[in-house]
């Protein structure tokens, strides 16, 4: 048994004839509406057209980087798949035939269409090996096609190094993994 002290009473309160037929909420709809009709029109006639991206944040299709040297950039740490909430990406390492780095990655795969395009591979990478681009169109007709392996993630790079630089980390013992490579390009090096 409750307590008549614990029952709270509620009084639901007194609404006009108006508010009973939900005019107000009817009329601040329609308002909202032709708000909308008069305002200029944000649609893009796509693919004849396509709307403008802010390159510097926007997240694509993913691309390996390239170190000075032409190398693949990546030092095989698996951060990016270790960070990668959708577990799309898989990399197989072996040992490095280059002096500057202990491995490098023999197989490198990311599932564009298990992606989520969150940017936690982008943010985890030390080196800056791999980026989102603001690539958005990848076709492909089979589920095997939007597999980009390590050559297909290089071409990405070749296709894309031009539009959004990569960064310079700054906490690696990497030396020249950005700088180098914005020279090369002839884009901006400030950070």
């Amino acid at each position: 048994m409750i307590p008549p002290k614990d029952i709270i009473h509620i009084n639901p309160p007194e609404l006009s004839a108006a508010e009973r037929m939900f005019l107000p909420q009817i009329v601040e709809g329609l308002w909202v509406t032709f708000g909308h009709i008069f305002q200029k029109r944000r649609t893009v006639q796509y693919p004849e057209k396509k709307a403008s991206l802010r390159i510097e944040n926007y997240r694509g299709v993913h691309r390996l980087n390239r170190d000075p040297q032409g190398r693949v950039a990546c030092v095989a740490c698996f951060m990016c798949s270790t960070a990668c909430p959708a577990h799309c990406i898989h990399i197989e390492a072996a040992e490095s035939p280059w002096p500057d780095r202990e491995k490098y990655p023999v197989k490198f795969d990311i599932d564009e269409l298990r992606c989520i395009y969150c940017g936690m591979c982008e943010e985890a990478c030390p080196v800056d090996a791999i980026e989102l681009t603001p690539e958005y169109e990848p076709v492909g007709l089979t589920r095997e096609e939007l597999i980009f392996d390590r050559e297909k993630l290089l071409e990405m790079n070749d296709q894309t190094v031009g539009i959004k630089p990569r960064k310079d980390p700054k906490i690696t013992g990497y030396p020249n993994t950005g700088i180098a490579q914005r020279t090369q390009t002839g884009t901006s090096s400030h950070e």
